[in-house]
């Protein structure tokens, strides 16, 4: 809801009585009211459209000469039906509500939390793994009704409490953001002239033709063009980014925005536009628009698929190789089953496969690791509002960051100037300023006195320490500087109280803009001691304004001791030089001045602005220039420098002008060598092929509308990019779709993707203002400023900086690459264990043994390499070094050419170990073939196998260092602690419910030792010279190619691989068993 200030109950008993005085004069019959009704609902749209003509964000010169061209303000007062001496008729106000609009918007109610359990589902990892759980279930059940639902019923509880964590998470996620973006819902009032008379009306209530009555501290309602205003400002900073106050008047500005906040005068304006048509409900509207899915997702759907089709392929041809074994063969351990029943078996076996292969412990992974990584990002001042956001981050190849208030601090502050002919180059550290007392004094008085801004500290314990500023920015990062260490600590509130102008005896005439200045006449009284004391009065001009100007009018200068010294040609070039200077670093220049004893040239109660102006504004003393700027934070130069290093492209996206966007842009380091800046109105008039042409150098674009950010992100990583002729129409209406579709941005699905192998940016975009919330929507990671970011921009983020620092941002990208690779860990590890597992079933079955690994072994292995794996393997905390390298392309697979490495040589190692056990076991540990205690021998050594691999996935590199950091992974050595003990019962006393048997000392020592090979082996498969392709890697480097699709053979045959190795090798061992039968008999 719009907010404006509230006016007292006896304004709001006056208009009451004003309207029942205006009321009888009415002119107009009963009869001429229902005629403008019925006028309005015909000519509505011709309403709406013109008011949308002028309207247009960020376009101020085209919207003046169509403001022009429709007459004036008149002509659309005219148009809308609106006197503007007497405002709308009372009786068309419930007509202009229905067919122009409400002054209102839908707000999105809040998911429950069963609604957000329901929409984890929505998952093809999860979808995949619940369908193998029921046939797992049911297949189960039918072949061994006792322990049949076990494996069934574990895959269920895994996506349940997947689920259950994602639901928490993002429940307590949103909690978190509407405990810290609380907003009052209490009625805000607002002045209105109707029929006449002036109504104090709930902002809701405002409807188009309304004139609307603001005044200093408001908040603007709606959308609107001046029709009388005094001295009036504009804080505009939340919709343009603009971080000057905006002088606004009839002539040169007279357009009134949405969320914006009067900081100075009064004004009375024509509304245009409510709702959802103003320039506020505009950009709220693109907000409630889906977001596209992100990488991440994107990758573990198709590894889930990558897998699936793996699992199938393998159960295929197990049952395959099972068939073909029981029709041409028909050994003797297969002939006592019937076809049916030995059917039913090769397929219940091959089921068996395809759940082993199946993920289950992905998601469970990926949450745990997004979850924990959450938790700890709150500390590093992250609030993250959506998981996935926290891994996207990591990967970002774009950054699209506002000025004001994200690189800047949003506080107009003095940072270089010169005062009483003394250079201070260093304002913002504050250290005390070398001046004389009598100087400074003079300055002090000055600042305190030519000033309507007011500081008002910050409340105790309240986490923004930032003190409030209420008035013109400029004047007071003057008296933030006099408060500062530099006077110091002065008290320009002591000063002004001092002057008494609350009681006449001083006089302050405020800024106005068509003088680029402001004066006060200050009286003081000096008691002049004698025989019979006598208090004297005399009177200070103290002037403030426009560097340039006020040096003009300048004829002396304040030397350092105080004195007053003349203003020679050669100082004067010196301080128009300085101004020049400051002028060429972006720095707003304003400049002090004084005069005494002006009371001998005018009477000071009696002097008029005018007046002021033409016999004291000269032949000034001048005191001292400021040059004052929104600084950039602390961090931005080192943060940027950061991300530029890990390969992240910065942009400067801002409503503030050119200039001071390129000189804050080469401050910051964004603007580099060769890069180009832009302002809006040339970016918008680009075709969809020019904008790709010029996006790889495109640094900073400045004037820049909502709109122009919304479509730079859209063009960058093509989200909610217009996918058909209907979609294209609604953001382009009126347009030809077949003519227009390849000149207007941002263009369309099909163009986008073709132009670059449908392979777009992950852009991660910041900003605090309510300007950039719709490119906070789109991104695939919106980042707003928790401290200073409105409402709006915070509903539409993803991740709240919490402290407001660009730094912060940095956290976040560390954070998200941890997460990444500690997914691609996780994988790295279950992928061996499940090839393994997923050969061994398919030996045992070919070789007639009934599957080594029970259902309770199995599970086990599951929760090892799930649960347990997931815990380990997700939590790992970051290294820096993760800033070292460049992003991974949004296309580029989850697994890397190291990673295949590893894990294929890991799977022939323990799979050569297994179909040894499998063969060898017996005679090397004296035990019957195919016993319990044969297949406890070897489900030791698979478990101990994988403990000592989850040290070797700890690194997906070439780098072998299976303890580095160890001491910071906490969760790590608990799981390998547990994991170890949990064996260890499960082995020894176990029994009939695991189907083991307890092995003794010596079988412990050698299964445990032969598990342990697997870290010898990691350290051999990282001398084989594999590298990362670098197609796989984004960012500032990264050339744009074909796409090349990855060949499903190829993945196929390489997860395959070591099952035909295995397969050979039992062969092997069946043959030389036949051999020496032979032999013996």
């Amino acid at each position: 809801m719009f907010r404006g200030s509230s006016r007292s109950s006896t304004n709001n008993d006056n208009a009451g009585s004003s309207y029942r005085r205006s009321e009888s004069s009415m002119s107009a019959t009963p009869a001429e009211l229902e005629e403008q009704n019925q006028l309005i609902i015909d000519e509505a749209q011709k309403m709406m459209e013109l008011c949308e003509s002028i309207n247009q964000a960020q376009a101020m010169s085209s919207n003046i000469k169509a403001l022009k061209s429709a007459g004036g303000i008149k002509g659309i007062a005219a148009a809308l039906l609106t006197d503007l001496s007497r405002g709308v008729e009372l009786t068309s106000v419930d007509t202009r509500r229905e067919h122009l609009g409400p002054n209102s918007l839908p707000s999105s109610p809040r998911k429950s939390f069963f609604e957000l359990f329901v929409d984890t589902f929505d998952d093809a990892t999860l979808q995949i793994l619940i369908v193998s759980a029921f046939v797992s279930l049911a297949i189960g059940m039918y072949d061994d009704p006792t322990a049949g639902y076990v494996e069934g019923c574990a895959i269920l509880a895994a996506c349940f409490i997947v689920s259950l964590v994602t639901a928490a998470n993002d429940y307590q996620k949103e909690s978190q953001f509407r405990e810290l973006s609380a907003v009052h819902d209490e009625s805000v009032d607002v002045v209105v002239r109707r029929g006449g008379a002036y109504w104090q009306i709930p902002v809701t209530e405002i409807v188009v033709g309304d004139v609307v009555c603001v005044e200093t501290g408001d908040a603007i309602p709606c959308d609107g063009i001046i029709i009388a205003s005094d001295s009036l400002q504009v804080d505009e900073s939340a919709l343009t980014g603009e971080p000057v106050d905006m002088d606004k008047d009839a002539d040169n500005d007279p357009f009134m925005l949405s969320g914006c906040t009067v900081v100075a005068g009064t004004c009375q304006f024509l509304s245009i536009a409510v709702g959802k048509n103003s320039q506020w409900g505009i950009i709220k509207s693109k907000l409630e628009k889906e977001q596209a899915q992100t990488p991440l997702q994107e990758k573990l759907d198709d590894m889930a698929a990558m897998i699936g089709y793996v699992g199938m392929a393998a159960a295929g041809a197990t049952f395959i190789a099972l068939m073909s074994i029981k029709i041409f063969l028909n050994p003797p351990e297969f002939s006592d089953s019937s076809l049916f029943n030995f059917t039913l078996e090769a397929f219940i076996i091959g089921v068996t496969i395809v759940v082993v292969a199946v993920p289950e412990g992905l998601p469970l992974a990926v949450t745990i690791s997004l979850a924990f990584s959450t938790k700890k990002m709150l500390a590093d001042q992250n609030l993250i509002r959506h998981l996935a956001a926290c891994e996207t981050m990591g990967n970002a190849t774009n950054i699209c960051s506002d000025k004001t208030g994200t690189l800047t601090e949003n506080r107009m502050t003095v940072v270089k100037g010169l005062f009483a002919d003394t250079r201070c180059d260093d304002c913002i550290h504050r250290v005390p300023v070398l001046i004389g007392k009598k100087a400074l004094e003079l300055i002090l008085d000055c600042i305190a006195c030519c000033s309507t801004a007011r500081v008002i500290p910050p409340e105790e314990g309240s986490e923004n320490d930032r003190p409030r500023i209420i008035g013109n920015k400029t004047e007071a990062a003057l008296l933030l500087l006099a408060q500062s260490e530099w006077a110091p600590k002065d008290d320009p509130d002591a000063r002004r109280e001092a002057a008494r102008f609350h009681d006449g005896s001083s006089r302050l005439f405020p800024f106005s803009s068509k003088r680029k200045s402001m004066s006060a006449l200050v009286m003081k009284e000096t008691i002049v001691a004698g025989q019979n004391s006598t208090t004297t009065q005399s009177w200070t001009l103290y002037h403030k304004g426009a560097a340039e100007l006020v040096l003009e009018k300048c004829s002396s200068y304040l030397d350092i001791d105080g004195s007053e010294q003349p203003m020679t040609d050669r100082k004067r070039r010196e301080f128009s030089k300085l101004i020049k200077k400051f002028a060429s670093e972006a720095l707003r220049c304003v400049a002090l001045a004084h005069r005494h004893s002006v009371d001998k040239l005018v009477d000071p109660l009696k002097c008029t602005v005018d007046e002021c102006a033409d016999k004291l504004e000269k032949d000034m003393c001048l005191s001292a220039i400021a040059g004052i700027v929104d600084p950039l934070r602390e961090d931005v130069i080192e943060a940027v420098a950061t991300c530029q290093r890990a390969g992240i492209f910065v942009r400067m996206v801002t409503g503030d002008n050119l200039d001071t966007a390129v000189a804050i842009a080469k401050q910051a380091g964004i603007l580099t060598e060769g890069g180009i800046s832009m302002i809006g109105e040339d970016f918008r008039n680009l075709t969809p092929a020019e904008l790709d042409e010029v996006l790889p150098r495109l640094q900073v674009l400045a004037r820049s509308s909502p709109e122009d950010k919304h479509i730079l992100v859209q063009r960058l990583n093509g989200a909610l990019m217009p996918e058909t002729e209907e979609e294209w129409l609604e953001a382009h209406p009126g347009k030809d779709y077949k003519l227009h579709r390849d000149k207007l941005l941002p263009g369309y699905k099909e163009e986008w993707a073709k132009s670059r192998n449908g392979v777009g940016e992950v852009v991660g975009v910041t900003g605090d203002g309510t300007n950039d919330g719709p490119a906070l929507k789109a991104a695939d990671v919106g980042l707003s400023m928790g401290l200073s970011g409105t409402d709006v921009a915070k509903k539409a983020s993803d991740i709240i900086i919490m402290d407001d620092k660009f730094s912060s941002i940095v956290k976040a990208v560390l954070w998200g690459r941890s997460v990444y690779d500690n997914i691609r860990k996780f994988l790295q590890f279950q992928l061996t264990v499940n090839v393994v597992a997923l050969t061994i079933t398919f030996l045992a079955a070919v070789a007639g043994y009934q599957p080594p690994l029970n259902a309770v072994m199995m599970l086990w292995v599951n929760l090892i390499m799930d649960t347990m794996g997931a815990l380990a393997l997700g939590t790992e905390p970051p290294r820096m070094e993760l800033l070292d390298r460049r992003p991974y392309a949004r296309d580029a697979s989850l697994i890397s050419r190291p990673m295949w490495r590893n894990i294929l040589c890991q799977a022939v190692y323990q799979l050569l170990l297994l179909v040894f056990l499998l063969n060898k076991g017996p005679q090397l540990f004296g035990c019957e073939d195919g016993s319990t205690h044969h297949f406890t021998i070897l489900f030791n050594a698979f478990v101990f196998c994988q403990v000592f691999n989850e040290f070797n996935a700890r690194e997906i590199g070439d780098r072998f260092d299976p303890i580095r950091s160890l001491s910071q992974s906490p969760m790590f050595l608990i799981v390998i602690a547990f994991t170890v003990v949990a064996q260890y019962l499960i082995v020894q006393y176990g029994g009939e419910f695991s189907q083991t048997e307890p092995l003794s000392f010596d079988e412990w020592r050698l299964t445990v030792g032969l598990g342990s090979f697997s870290l010898p082996v990691g350290f051999l498969m990282r001398l084989i010279p594999v590298a990362e392709d670098p197609n796989t890697f984004a960012g500032l480097e990264r050339k744009v190619g074909s796409k090349k699709k990855n060949s499903w053979l190829a993945v196929l045959l390489a997860v395959l691989l070591p099952v035909f190795g295995a397969i050979v090798y039992q062969l092997y061992l069946e043959i030389d068993e036949i051999d020496e039968a032979s032999a013996n008999t």
